[in-house]
């Protein structure tokens, strides 16, 4: 009996350790990226209007609660948006662009402008996203922010002052979605 106790726990703890699951998406629970391992910090679905749109998830080297520990830490990060719809590269930059300007002033806008351009000029890059596609924005220090579709880099934006203010699109006090917001900070 004790055997066959132990063996149903092992099995319980094996499920519980694999993979995380939102929305019919698996993400994985711990990933490396330039060589330093990050754990998912937590995941939920981006919906708009009665639309599911992606489902977001954040890695990171140690889990973090708030925006500023996230930032705090001078090591890789990963934002994954895993598409539950089909999307154009323009709906993609029309999001960023504005979640950038709900959590920035005009000024602070003006100062980044050569880096969002560079931003929508590799989103625009993609074309067409389709259901299922798989877009990360890397932050690598020193490097900058690197966005890839499917695991194919599609540019670097090289600054790393610009991946804080990025941040912000789904971590700021200005979130594409609160709910997101909080599920990506473990919540």
């Amino acid at each position: 009996m004790r055997k066959l106790t132990l063996i149903v726990l092992g099995f319980i703890f094996c499920t519980l350790a694999g993979a995380a699951e939102v929305a019919g998406v698996k993400l994985e629970d711990k990933i490396s990226l330039s060589g330093t391992d990050l754990v998912l910090n937590g995941a939920g679905i981006r919906s708009k209007a009665f639309f599911k749109v992606y489902v977001g998830a954040l890695y990171v080297a140690q889990k973090q609660t708030a925006l500023p520990g996230v930032l705090a830490q001078k090591t890789p990060r990963r934002v994954q948006m895993t598409l539950l719809r089909d999307l154009t590269a323009d709906q993609l930059v029309d999001a960023l662009v504005d979640g950038l300007g709900d959590n920035h002033s005009k000024a602070e806008m003006d100062g980044m402008k050569a880096q969002v351009e560079q931003l929508a000029n590799i989103m625009r890059s993609m074309k067409e996203v389709k259901t299922g596609a798989v877009v990360t924005i890397d932050f690598v220090p020193g490097t900058g922010t690197v966005v890839a579709l499917n695991g194919a880099s599609k540019g670097t934006i090289g600054s790393d002052a610009f991946n804080g203010a990025l941040m912000k699109v789904w971590l700021g006090e200005h979130p594409v979605s609160d709910s997101l917001k909080k599920a990506m900070l473990g919540g």
